[in-house]
């Protein structure tokens, strides 16, 4: 078997996914042996040296049971909120108090332990509080009973800090692993937006270029009886067209893709005039920030994909009206407009443009003009942010213009 074939092999992969995989937070296993704390009890019950054993020997059985469960409950959110857990935990204070009072000594010891077990079951000011009052219960006890091997003040300082330590460490762990879940949240949302923005990038790449090619090819076909040269330069046009989507392709891809409304004038000239349809541009006002113009770029290309694919119209106008505060783009043509078969008032392209702009900002309509035809606007605040770059728009003069 090959290097390969057994690296690929089911039981390395699965081996090499559990060592890769990252730690999470300590489990209720990592917080029993702390009942070790409990031997000394246990030694003077086995040694004879506590007067009614039998009672001190369910008292360390009905401790240790309450500790286990109370710790195992700690680790479930739902269970740890739950009215069950508090009321155990209160079962297994009157169980400490009642053995270190009887008792003294080594049973003292089980003081730090219910403060361990409140760490994993009390948060924010009830956990402060508890604690407090338990080292200082824990304190006096001791120095009422006065048989414990340490000094006093020891009990009440070791109750407070095992379960403030208990309480720091699961918290924190809990709030990485919310970290966690939230970058990975995050990583998925990134991923999501990027399929979004490449699925909209190819619609409208796509859409635009079939469109310039399905009409460069019908004129090509008209002229090709009566003036060969003009239907050989209609699929020369043709040719550049693809060369120029391939590339635009592969920039979309990428996400580096760098466009303007300028650009896209440009090459909405010849496209309106083949379909047979005039382009007018107006202009006013200050060239647009790069990154409203490149915005303002897909809305002229999906524009002029639909009047030559749907409209039928004669004449396009394309109306840019700036303002230091905002930018709105009308495109507006004189053709069947929605009554067209397959009119695009609902399209994929358009839906796209609005949830792009929508996202910087912006707004766009679309639907029958007052007059006839199809219009569509977009507005857009003058600093708005793109996703696929951009460069300024050409500060032409204003008034009209022939595109191309």
């Amino acid at each position: 078997m090959s290097r390969a074939s057994r690296a690929n092999r089911p039981g390395r992969g699965f081996r090499r996914g559990r060592r890769d995989r990252r730690p999470g937070p300590p489990g209720p296993f990592a917080l029993l042996p702390w009942l070790l704390l409990g031997l000394g009890a246990f030694s003077n019950l086995w040694q004879g040296e506590t007067s009614n054993p039998w009672i001190g020997g369910l008292g360390l059985l009905a401790f240790n049971s309450l500790y286990v469960n109370v710790v195992f409950r700690g680790f479930d959110k739902r269970k740890r909120e739950s009215t069950t857990s508090y009321v155990l935990l209160a079962a297994m204070g009157a169980v400490t108090f009642s053995l270190a009072i009887g008792y003294g000594g080594s049973w003292l010891l089980f003081f730090p332990l219910l403060s361990l077990a409140c760490g994993t079951i009390l948060r924010g000011r009830p956990l402060g509080w508890g604690l407090v009052t338990l080292a200082v219960c824990g304190c006096l006890v001791a120095v009422w009973r006065g048989d414990h091997a340490s000094e006093p003040w020891t009990i009440g300082y070791g109750t407070l800090l095992s379960g403030a330590v208990t309480a720091a460490i699961l918290t924190l762990s809990e709030t990485v692993m919310e970290l966690r879940a939230t970058r990975e949240e995050l990583a998925r949302s990134a991923v999501e937006q990027e399929r979004l923005r490449f699925s909209r990038d190819l619609h409208d790449l796509l859409g635009h270029t079939l469109s310039v090619v399905v009409v460069k090819s019908e004129a090509a076909r008209r002229l090709a009886p009566h003036d060969l040269d003009a239907a050989i330069g209609q699929v020369t046009d043709i040719e550049s067209v693809g060369r120029q989507a391939l590339t635009e392709i592969r920039e979309a891809v990428t996400g580096y893709r760098e466009g303007s409304l300028a650009t896209e004038l440009d090459r909405a000239g010849p496209v309106l005039a083949a379909a047979g349809i005039e382009a007018v541009v107006h202009r006013s006002g200050p060239p647009p920030a790069p990154g409203t113009d490149a915005l303002l770029g897909w809305v002229a290309r999906e524009a002029v994909t639909n009047a030559v694919r749907h409209s039928g119209g004669t004449r396009c106008v394309f109306t840019l009206a700036s303002t230091p505060e905002r930018v709105r783009l009308t495109v507006a043509d004189d053709g069947a407009g929605p009554e067209h078969p397959g009119g695009p008032v609902n399209g994929t392209g358009l839906k796209g443009l609005a949830e792009r702009l929508a996202a910087a900002g912006g707004s766009l309509e679309s639907g029958p003009g007052t007059d006839g035809g199809f219009v569509v606007t977009a507005e857009l605040p003058a600093e708005a942010r793109s996703g696929s770059g951009g460069t300024a728009a050409d500060g032409a003069p204003s008034g009209r213009s022939e595109c191309g």
